[in-house]
């Protein structure tokens, strides 16, 4: 399939940009207001997948952002996945982790966003925030049902195209927080867990529900956490879950980029990679994509800058 040839010019600059930025960061080159500048601005990229993917808010879905294949009379015999994902912070800017979105689409998912487009390519002025914080667990739950409706409405673009068996929930920071607590949804069959992980020794209320370890005794589905390594806030208590986790198959894996992953980077950088082999492996069977995971000699397991953990399998 071809990509427009604006859209791709404009995401290699993209790309360029990027990277760019990432060196810089890494050298203390650039301020904070020139680096926001940057992420502010840089146009769309459709992804590494088979299908280039878009950014879309729907009709009758007004306060969420879908990112799903451009084209979807591509898709063939593919099904659409659904992954749902909270923003880092609860944001509700739901174009925040756009790279890490458009690249999960383009292997053929809806992902779902709560929020609008307040960054980025299409971005429309920002109100005033109400409410702390602006986005809930119960929109990563609504997600959900709106794409099994759409599933089933004659009409929609979506229709019959919607693996029913082939459903994450998954989130940033905060985000992850809400992904864990829609993870006890049934219809939900992994959970991907981002720079994230409920609080040590007292409650988590930072979704605006309280809630504590306990919680994570109702996951029922295979789950992953990926951090950002010992300099990610979010480290300890991500550790500190997956210790817990001994009732369902868990993984955990480390970069060292801090609580700030790899969102920034071109395609949503090397965690994105990893959450696209997960879901992969889990919703769709690929033994490709579970050669990272599996086997003594796993990809992760022989990656030097990732570290890699699991249990259950």
């Amino acid at each position: 399939m071809k990509i427009p040839t604006l859209c791709y010019r404009l995401s290699l600059v993209t790309a360029v940009l990027l990277s760019g930025l990432a060196l810089a960061q890494q050298n203390e080159g650039m301020t904070s207001e020139e680096v926001d500048n940057i992420r502010n601005n840089a146009a769309d990229i459709p992804g590494s997948g088979v299908f280039p993917a878009t950014k879309v808010v729907e009709a009758d879905l007004p306060d969420q952002v879908v990112y799903r294949p451009a084209d979807l009379s591509t898709l063939g015999q593919t099904k659409l996945g659904v992954y749902v994902f909270g923003n880092g912070s609860c944001t509700d800017d739901a174009a925040h982790s756009r790279f890490h979105a458009l690249e999960v689409a383009s292997h053929g998912y809806l992902t779902i966003v709560p929020g609008q487009i307040y960054t980025g390519v299409d971005a429309i002025p920002r109100p005033t925030e109400t409410g702390s914080p602006p986005t809930s667990p119960d929109q990563l739950i609504a997600a959900i049902d709106w794409a099994l409706a759409e599933n089933s409405r004659p009409g929609s673009p979506y229709f019959g195209l919607i693996d029913l068996e082939a459903i994450a929930v998954s989130g940033y920071s905060c985000g992850g927080i809400q992904a864990l607590i829609s993870a006890k949804d049934p219809r939900v069959s992994t959970v991907v867990i981002m720079n994230s992980g409920l609080i040590i020794g007292r409650q988590t209320t930072m979704t605006g529900s309280t809630i504590d370890k306990g919680i994570l005794e109702e996951l029922h589905t295979p789950v992953i956490y990926i951090l950002g390594g010992e300099t990610d806030i979010a480290y300890e208590n991500g550790m500190d879950d997956y210790a817990r986790i001994n009732h369902v198959p868990a993984a955990v894996a480390n970069i060292n980029k801090g609580h700030g992953g790899t969102y920034w980077e071109p395609n949503g950088g090397q965690a994105a990679q990893v959450a696209v082999n997960w879901l992969e492996w889990q919703l769709r069977d690929n033994e490709h994509a579970a050669q990272m995971f599996m086997g003594e000699h796993c990809g992760l397991c022989q990656d030097r800058d990732w570290g890699f953990e699991k249990k259950g399998f």
